[in-house]
């Protein structure tokens, strides 16, 4: 078994508020340019917040990819995340976010689980992630706490970063 990679934050919210934030108000703050499949050329995302939902990248031309499906979805308390970008729903980790009120906010805690449905690429996955969400949660506990001047992501995206065949930036003359 490949252990989980956490997280833990807190954030001056109350859990329902904390929970919006950082599920149906995703876009607003993750980095898509460095930690998405379309990577810089990612157009946006979008998240249907239900049992059932999915996240959805929106790439160029109208490409969309699957991030992943809400698997449980309680409001202001957790949700289950079948976890996917860039690869095939048959191997699919698992997202879990708990949101506990606590006496000055809430905190946050994220577990990202199953690498072995990776097979042979699991422990890699998982390295990468071990380093990659730590950038993003730092920036959910940025907005969360009003700060606008978000933190950067750098270092290695998505692991099934693609772009399509003959697809060029815009260039403005």
């Amino acid at each position: 078994m490949i252990p989980p990679v956490t997280q833990s934050l807190h954030v001056p919210l109350e859990p329902a508020l904390a929970f919006d934030l950082f599920v149906r108000r995703l876009p607003e703050w993750w980095p898509l340019a460095t930690r998405s499949v379309w990577l810089d050329k990612a157009l946006g995302c979008r998240v249907d917040a239900r049992i059932d939902g999915k996240i959805i990248e929106e790439g160029p031309d109208g490409a969309e990819e699957h991030w992943g499906t809400f698997r449980r979805f309680n409001e202001a308390s957790d949700v289950l995340i079948d976890w996917h970008p860039g690869l095939s729903p048959a191997s699919a980790t698992e997202v879990e976010v708990h949101f506990r009120a606590h006496a000055t906010g809430t905190m946050v805690a994220l577990e990202h689980r199953h690498w072995e449905r990776l097979g042979e690429r699991g422990s890699f996955v998982r390295s990468l992630y071990a380093n990659g969400w730590t950038p993003i949660v730092a920036r959910f506990e940025s907005f969360a706490a009003l700060d606008r001047d978000l933190p950067a992501v750098t270092g290695p995206g998505c692991i099934g970063a693609k772009v399509p065949e003959g697809w060029e930036p815009e260039t403005t003359s």
